[in-house]
């Protein structure tokens, strides 16, 4: 792609936070993409029932709707906390876990309470997240990435978004809500499957 007009997508969400997340994460990573918003395009990107059974299958329901719908390459991420003394939950309903759809603090709220009286020592979780891209031509694209780490019971920092005030990933003093943007792009779950979704449309386009 060097020496060739940047790839222009579309970026499946109305979160001006991923949008710019993503967009700096691929540009990290040398992708030459001219990332879009769904609010920035002339048409308008339906709601998708995201009823998948997993994040790579809600992730391509969003990615095939926007690129169907806009007539380019899409991408699209589906992305969660997962806690072992949850069972694995919330995972594919975190962004929805106390009802509404991206109600942060009440997700925070909700899952502090659920995890009053466990033991600091079950605290452990991971983000996961699966980032896909759909071409209107049908071909897609998938990638993983994920970061290990555990839970602190009082939210710290005021960056990122979700669940990061809460989140302490593996090896760092520090929650992903108290880190730099860019500290935060090399250890998220975001960042990595977002950097390998970089390295794989670099090889087909």
């Amino acid at each position: 792609m060097i020496g060739m007009a940047p790839l222009r997508a579309v970026l499946a969400t109305r979160n001006p936070n991923k949008v710019q997340e993503v967009g700096r994460i691929m540009a990290d990573a040398g992708a030459q993409v001219a990332l879009i918003g769904a609010g920035d395009l002339a048409c308008e990107l339906p709601e998708v029932v995201e009823n998948g059974a997993s994040f790579a299958e809600n992730a391509l329901l969003k990615a095939r709707s926007a690129a169907h719908t806009a007539g380019m390459i899409a991408l699209a991420d589906d992305s969660g906390l997962c806690v072992d003394a949850l069972a694995g939950m919330p995972g594919i309903f975190s962004a929805r876990w106390a009802g509404g759809h991206g109600d942060d603090e009440r997700n925070l709220t909700l899952l502090l309470d659920q995890l009053r009286d466990v033991p600091d020592d079950r605290l452990g979780a991971h983000f996961t997240c699966v980032a896909a891209a759909a071409f209107p031509d049908g071909r897609e694209l998938i990638a993983h990435g994920r970061v290990d780490g555990s839970l602190v019971r009082t939210r710290r920092g005021s960056g990122g978004f979700g669940y990061d005030p809460m989140f302490l990933p593996c090896g760092f003093s520090c929650t992903t809500a108290e880190m730099e943007p860019a500290e935060k792009d090399l250890v998220s779950h975001r960042g990595a499957a977002f950097r390998q979704l970089a390295r794989l449309l670099s090889l087909v386009v």
